[in-house]
């Protein structure tokens, strides 16, 4: 039988960034969307100056994926500012006036898109559902999730990182999201503990479960070229390639520029002494392999080009760099051509271990551990914020050295994983979906 159609409005997650972590979640949960639901209807309810239209490649298919932009700023007169659309919304809860309730939805674009979905999702750009970035990011992506609830919507949140919240506002704007959210996913088992304790008895049917995070989903797809800077590259090199993503956020100490997240190790130094560690005591040759991309601050492909033009004539012919732009699909093809990757951005590291390549990840963060300990590969996380320099290189060395055997471990479990990650709107169980009444093309409740 003929399947209804779905709208499906996606909140924290687009293409219109640099960030190829935030590309894989995009991409990630559209595949996952329509793997269960090949006929829906997906767009992109998130911020921007301009509405667009992303066409991507999805399982063979090309699906053109519209962004309708809202605006986060001191313009609250806008029509699509944030703030105003809470100020109608709020209007038309506490004025029960239908006629003018569908005027005011007619004429607001974004208003309209949200009245017109059958299910909103969130995922926050990963990590951003806690204050670890700082309140303001917490209010960037919960309003929207806020507004999609006061409008009555159903409310998803995606697997994501939960937490942790360390401010008392903090932990009542995440629990009052996730008290009504019909269904709260967490990629780690720590954040369905925390889930679940933050809800308590209060929890009114919510379910908190576990997921793969969905960038293991994600389709890798060779890109026209592929532009390696310092290297005679080829997808068989004679040495051991080892791709390493240097992370500008980290390079510059964080946002606030003073070590924001605690590091232990000083982390320039500590990049320059792991590309000699790889080049001068395991043979190998080092590719930079950037996964945030621009001109900015945080940008990777600044860092990694600044990074060869320093090393290139200690290192010739054994460092190169990855020049130029990739989006989230070919990024991940390239990583897939190393024998083994160490990266500080999870999205690189994802695309690695989802590709069998064994991982180093070199952790800022508690959703490193979580995530990797998911897969089995916990052991090889590097937290930057715990370890000297000498306990880093001791477990790159380890890994190193046991890299065939982590690569056939990975060739294990990634089979279940990309299957769960797929049938992740396939339980009907989980509430994520009902099941559709074909004929009817309603909505077959189900129990939570």
């Amino acid at each position: 039988m003929a399947q209804a159609v779905r709208r499906i409005a996606i909140l924290g997650a687009t293409f219109e960034t640099c960030n190829m972590g935030v590309g894989a979640l995009a991409a990630g949960t559209i595949g996952c969307i329509l793997h269960t639901y090949p006929q829906a209807e997906i767009f992109f309810l998130n911020y921007g100056k301009l509405s667009t239209v992303t066409a991507i490649t999805v399982a063979g298919q090309q699906v053109a994926i519209p962004l309708v932009n809202m605006r986060f700023s001191w313009r609250v007169w806008l029509r699509n500012n944030i703030a105003f659309l809470f100020f109608l919304t709020l209007l038309m809860k506490l004025l029960h006036f239908p006629a003018l309730r569908r005027r005011w939805i007619a004429v607001n674009d974004c208003l309209r898109h949200l009245d017109e979905c059958d299910l909103v999702v969130a995922i926050s750009g990963g990590d951003s559902f806690s204050d670890i970035y700082g309140l303001e990011r917490l209010l960037y992506v919960s309003l929207p999730q806020i507004l999609a609830l006061w409008s009555g919507k159903r409310l998803i949140l995606l697997p994501q990182t939960l937490g942790p919240f360390k401010s008392r506002l903090a932990r009542a704007i995440a629990k009052y999201i996730m008290r009504r959210a019909e269904l709260v996913c967490s990629r780690d088992h720590a954040g369905v503990k925390l889930g679940t304790q933050m809800l308590g008895s209060n929890a009114r049917g919510v379910k908190v479960r576990f997921c793969y995070d969905v960038g293991f989903a994600l389709d890798p797809m060779p890109p026209p070229q592929v532009d390696v800077v310092g290297l005679g590259f080829s997808p068989k090199p004679a040495s051991v390639l080892v791709g390493l993503n240097v992370s500008g956020l980290l390079f510059m100490g964080g946002y606030t520029r003073r070590n924001m997240f605690g590091l232990k190790v000083e982390y320039p130094k500590l990049v320059y002494d792991l590309i000699n560690f790889l080049v001068e005591q395991k043979k190998a040759k080092v590719l930079l392999v950037p996964h945030v991309f621009g001109q900015h601050d945080e940008s990777d492909a600044r860092v990694c080009a600044g990074l060869y033009e320093a090393l290139k004539d200690q290192y010739p012919g054994r460092i190169g760099w990855l020049r130029g732009s990739y989006d989230q699909s070919e990024i991940k093809h390239v990583i897939s051509l190393c024998d083994f990757f160490i990266g500080a951005r999870m999205h690189a590291c994802i695309a690695a271990a989802s590709q069998n390549v064994p991982v180093i990840p070199m952790a800022y963060s508690d959703k490193f551990a979580g995530v990797m300990q998911s897969i089995g590969v916990a052991a090889n996380v590097v937290d930057l914020r715990k370890l000297n320099e000498e306990e880093i290189f001791s477990i790159i060395d380890r890994a190193f050295t046991n890299r065939a055997q982590i690569r056939q471990q990975l060739a294990q479990t990634m089979p279940h994983v990309k299957e769960s990650v797929l049938s992740l709107f396939e339980d009907a169980g989980s509430g994520a979906l009902p099941p559709i009444d074909a004929a009817a093309g309603e909505k077959v409740p189900v129990a939570l």
